[in-house]
């Protein structure tokens, strides 16, 4: 393909992407406050770790007494309620989204690397769920830690956009760092990284991962950082098995093969073969 075809074919695959999320989104919109399927609304679902927090560590700005997020501008409600659509909707959309993006990858890949596509694709949206649904469970630890450290001097009055932008920025953080095993694996598979080497590397990519952690996580809270740092330990360690039995695997296979070199000895060389004396033409015959 031509550099024009890749053009074309990724802005094909950049607007099925945005197609589905827009979709998606316009679900969570509506979602945000009307329960769907039998499912509380999402909005009520995204406010249970706030709303669960001792009454002396939150404000009650409700005339009701119940529990309500702040908005100090009149335009907030319509955009917290499209931030929360559009967060819902990408984590709804990713398996359209990942799929999208190997297919275009794909093309430029050996026919057996082009296997573990659907396989990869479906993993990564597992993982991409499971590490925003471990960040909605650590949100409510972290909360209570940040917010009643201090509630016997004062009390915490959130705006919308504050909590819901934590709480997003959370959920994707953790989503996007579980899929770091899987590129791990995907490296292994297409040769670029071994086992050996992970092996070598394993205490220095495991203080990277807590580093990692540190940065990452919006709430600077100690809790998750520890949670998603020894999450990705495990994930980190469970990929480097995985490495381990390919890279036995594809030992075996070459070895029966016939062209497997240990690491310590030189491969064969052939003897050159021997090449025929040019021919002499007499200078008379021409």
């Amino acid at each position: 393909m031509s550099l024009v075809d890749h053009l074309r074919e990724l802005r094909t695959r950049l607007l099925i992407s945005m197609a589905a999320v827009a979709v998606t989104t316009i679900f969570g919109f509506i979602w945000y406050s009307h329960g769907v399927f039998g499912l509380e609304s999402l909005g009520e679902w995204l406010r249970h770790p706030y709303c669960s927090l001792p009454a002396s560590a939150r404000a009650d700005i409700s005339a009701d007494g119940g529990c309500r997020l702040l908005a100090t501008a009149p335009f907030d409600q319509f955009m917290l309620r499209f931030k929360v659509g559009l967060a819902a909707g990408v984590v709804l959309a990713c398996p359209v989204w990942l799929y999208e993006l190997w297919a275009f990858i794909t093309p430029g890949l050996y026919k057996n690397e082009r296997r573990f596509a659907v396989l990869f694709v479906s993993f990564a949206a597992v993982l991409f769920v499971a590490g925003a649904v471990l960040a909605y469970i650590v949100l409510s630890k972290a909360l209570h830690f940040l917010l009643t450290v201090g509630s016997n001097v004062q009390v915490t009055a959130l705006s919308g956009d504050r909590y819901f932008g934590f709480l997003i920025n959370l959920l994707l953080v953790f989503g996007v760092s579980f899929e770091f095993p899987l590129l791990i694996i995907m490296l292994n598979l297409i040769g670029m990284v071994s086992y050996a080497r992970l092996k070598s590397w394993r205490r220095g990519l495991i203080f990277a991962m807590f580093v990692f952690a540190a940065f990452a996580t919006p709430g600077s809270d100690p809790f998750s950082m520890i949670v998603l740092g020894l999450a990705l330990t495990m994930l980190l360690e469970l990929a480097i098995q995985v490495t381990r039995i390919h890279d036995k695997r594809k030992a075996k296979r070459q070895a029966a093969a016939g062209w497997a070199v240990p690491d310590d000895e030189a491969a064969p060389i052939e003897p050159p073969s021997t090449v025929p004396p040019p021919s002499t033409v007499p200078l008379d015959a021409t």
